[in-house]
């Protein structure tokens, strides 16, 4: 049996929409492209301190790239039809399955970074201290490739008017599609943004309390890439969600069945653009949040951005020591100094030093 992937936007299924698909896909990777590989350059080239939320953006712009680069090729195909070979067609896709994965793995860190930066900064801090972001990070990237292996045998290459094209997935009952799609909508989406929620529904109140105009700055725009990354990738998990009731209805309610698959496939077309916009979007939120901080050409804003947001994070300079020790009396902050391991009593003696009372 044959599954449409919210990544197809079949000739067949919708009147001119190969044109449409080739200018939004064309678009996207004409601002996608540059835009990440900008991130990618100003990080490694002007960011020397890099706290743990500058390289999560740095990773997830490498995971958007990478789907980035793919575009000419789905391009071409739609325009004419695939003639690079199936593997090709299960590696790219695969490809772009794992960054899937990748992008909401490290959305949902960065996240939760931020939600323990600014209710515990201390457990933050000493967390940075151990180095453990690697080992985070290459488990992270493992993982989504892991997820996406099912894509492997089931991604198929077939024949439509005499024309192939890489966007059907073929499975060998109904029992091993459910388990796909499950895994893709639990793993890749109802988990993640759950955890997306309570981070943020617990931060809400936090972000406009804080001290420091800059820091909420930078929580507000992880925030932002949050919510577009769920506005993007919303329309693909409600297609899987028609998926289950396809299969639930297919034997015993065809006339539903197939109203349903109609709107799928109606769907697919928007969700199909989504899925490579959700790519293209972030540098530009980048672009709108480093505007202030622009003060030459040479020092450019997005530059002074992302050095912002590591001395706004837990462990990089004095800025959230400030913080959350304001919150506290005189009396208060001497018996932390005192009960605080060493290396936070350090980071309080030199902001002491700075901002003496």
């Amino acid at each position: 049996m044959n599954h449409s992937t919210p990544l197809k936007m079949a000739p067949e299924e919708f009147e001119g929409g190969t044109a449409i698909a080739c200018v939004i896909l064309g678009l996207a990777f004409l601002v996608g492209a540059p835009g990440n590989l900008l991130v990618i350059w100003t990080i490694l080239r002007h960011v020397k301190q890099r706290s743990h939320t500058v390289v999560l953006i740095l990773h997830l712009a490498a995971a958007d790239l990478l789907v980035l680069i793919t575009l000419p090729v789905w391009i071409y195909s739609l325009a004419q039809s695939w003639v690079f070979g199936e593997a090709t067609c299960k590696a790219m896709v695969y490809v772009i399955n794992a960054c899937m994965y990748s992008s909401v793995f490290l959305i949902t860190l960065m996240s939760v970074e931020r939600f323990v930066a600014v209710r515990y900064p201390f457990a933050s801090a000493g967390w940075r201290r151990k180095k453990a972001l690697n080992k985070v990070l290459l488990a992270l990237w493992t993982v989504a490739f892991l997820f996406s292996i099912p894509v492997i045998p089931t991604q198929v290459v077939e024949e439509e008017d005499g024309e192939a094209h890489c966007l059907y997935r073929e499975y060998s009952s109904d029992n091993q599609e459910l388990v796909c799609l499950l895994l893709e909508t639990l793993v890749g989406y109802i988990l993640p943004f759950t955890i997306l929620v309570v981070c943020y529904g617990c931060l809400c109140s936090r972000i406009t309390q804080m001290t420091f105009k800059s820091k909420r700055k930078s929580t507000v725009l992880i925030a932002s890439v949050v919510v577009v990354f769920a506005i993007c990738w919303t329309p693909h998990h409600i297609g899987n969600f028609l998926s289950f009731a396809i299969l639930a209805t297919k034997h015993s309610f065809h006339d539903v069945s197939d109203n349903l698959e109609s709107v799928r496939s109606t769907m697919a077309f928007i969700a199909g653009a989504l899925v490579f916009i959700s790519s293209t979007v972030n540098p530009i939120l980048y672009m709108f949040a480093a505007r202030s901080f622009r003060s030459s050409l040479r020092d450019t804003g997005i530059q002074k951005l992302f050095r912002h947001i590591s001395s706004t994070s837990p462990g990089e300079g004095n800025r959230e020591v400030s913080f959350v020790s304001k919150r506290h009396s005189n009396q208060t902050h001497s018996s932390q100094c005192v009960s605080e391991p060493k290396d936070q009593m350090d980071i309080l003696i030199k902001m002491c030093e700075k901002n003496p009372s």
